[in-house]
């Protein structure tokens, strides 16, 4: 089964949130990262530490960015979800990520992703 994990499992890893660093560190094969996740998590970087930091976690990780038919499909999600679930952009791109590579989304953020059909969500631990 492949993985992909969004922002919010991130955060919890690099904020040393212990019940996410115990899930994180028994996956194998490792999870996938988009882009879209890494470059929000570098925007929320307050220093150079802090990008060091967000670089050395993604560094092994697989990275997959979404093909053209996934981003019409992201398209099609977004203006079908974005003002009735609060969807938003980002969001609708991963989503797409995840369904185009048969993934299941780690993350718990599942109030705006509820509404995409054919998206497997898991919430991999205790918050």
């Amino acid at each position: 089964m492949m993985y992909l994990l969004d922002t919010d499992i991130l955060i919890d890893v690099l904020r040393g949130h212990e019940p996410a660093l115990d899930w994180f560190v028994t996956l194998d094969p490792l999870p996938h990262l988009t882009g879209f996740v890494v470059m929000e998590l570098l925007q929320g970087a307050q220093n150079k530490v802090k990008v060091r930091q967000v670089e050395q976690l993604g560094a092994p990780l697989p990275m997959i960015w979404p093909t053209p038919e996934q981003c019409n499909n992201a398209l099609v999600v977004f203006s079908t979800h974005h003002l009735t679930n609060s969807l938003g952009l980002i969001d609708a791109l991963i989503a797409a990520c995840a369904i185009g590579n048969n993934a299941t989304l780690c993350t718990f953020n599942v109030k705006h992703y509820k509404a995409i059909a054919g998206l497997r969500t898991l919430q991999p631990y205790s918050r």
